[in-house]
């Protein structure tokens, strides 16, 4: 069964340091739907408390205070600083039954991520992907663009529906995003043309994460708007396929000028 380890500051919370020395958490968007969409899930913390006798204590506080009834398995729940893979080691010798490759780490900073999966965790970089973690599916980094006549009130509420999330906007540029997959199919329905690329966690893609990124692709194909590099596109076409040298096929959106 799998668990999903969450870093707090930053990826489940904003944090802030009241006059007293406690600390106020502040849900991020979303997250409470990721959570709620989790019940049937084992959930845990991972999480940096600060420094200073009884930080601990005061994250944990905070903590319940922001998330009533959530977090409740202290064996789960584990403070201290991520600056090696220590820490997940311990939140996996924790967890039971569960081995490393049962268990997501879920936070914001790569080289945090990078560490859990020197113990064997898998990884996500934001709640919005923790189920797609538990089920091997890959996060890629993605370029929308926005149809004329529909702005980023538009894209945003089709991001808030599906495996997506807006990492920068510029006025008159592409939307730089994170997505998966079918995150990226859910937004091409909804209009939004997407440019899917490389994982955001980089390295060899397992074999669970091919058949998610090749599916993408194929259903492209399926309806006529990809077409192999080489061939002559047609006036569907919204997607070029190269067949790389390892065998994996990528995709790159054919922007007509």
């Amino acid at each position: 069964m799998s668990v999903i380890f969450f870093d707090v500051g930053a990826t489940l919370a904003d944090a802030r340091v009241e006059p007293d020395g406690s600390v106020t958490l502040r849900p991020r968007p979303r997250v409470m739907a990721v959570l709620d969409a989790l019940r049937d899930v084992r959930t845990g913390v991972i999480s940096d408390p600060g420094p200073g006798a009884g930080a601990a204590q005061r994250a944990a506080a905070a903590l319940h205070e922001a998330f009533p009834g959530r977090f409740t398995d202290e064996a789960l729940v584990h403070w201290g600083a991520k600056d090696g893979r220590g820490i997940f080691d311990r939140a996996v010798a924790g967890a039971g039954e569960a081995t490393a490759g049962d268990c997501v780490f879920v936070g914001e900073d790569p080289r945090e991520r990078a560490f859990a999966r020197e113990a064997g965790m898998r990884t996500a970089p934001d709640p919005v992907f923790a189920r797609a973690a538990t089920e091997n599916r890959p996060v890629h980094r993605a370029s929308i663009e926005l149809p004329d006549g529909r702005g980023l009130p538009e894209l945003t509420a089709a991001v808030n529906d599906t495996e997506a999330v807006v990492v920068r906007s510029v006025s008159g540029r592409p939307v730089l995003a994170m997505a998966t997959a079918r995150g990226a199919e859910a937004l091409e329905r909804a209009g939004f043309p997407v440019d899917l690329q490389e994982p955001v966690d980089g390295g060899p893609m397992d074999d669970a994460e091919r058949r998610a990124s090749e599916k993408f692709i194929s259903d492209l194909l399926a309806r006529g708007e990809a077409v192999y590099e080489g061939e002559e596109p047609t006036p569907r076409t919204t997607h070029v396929v190269r067949s790389e040298d390892d065998g994996r096929l990528t995709v790159r959106r054919l922007r007509f000028r």
